[in-house]
């Protein structure tokens, strides 16, 4: 029997390593940056882009 190793990932916001099995902030490494992360998806620091000549204006118009 093979014994299994959990896969480590880098937080997205310091790049500690961190394992999602035992970490129940994952992707994260801790509370205090998932929270940073927060902090930046609500500041606008992060956007997902929009399709050219789409007018969110004309959307709510109909």
């Amino acid at each position: 029997m093979s014994s299994k190793k959990s896969k480590t990932n880098p937080c997205p916001i310091c790049k500690a390593k961190t394992q999602k099995d035992s970490n129940p902030n994952f992707p994260f490494c801790s509370e205090r940056c998932k929270l940073i992360d927060l902090g930046a998806w609500l500041g606008g620091d992060y956007k997902i882009p929009n399709k050219p000549g789409l007018d969110f204006d004309e959307l709510e118009e109909n």
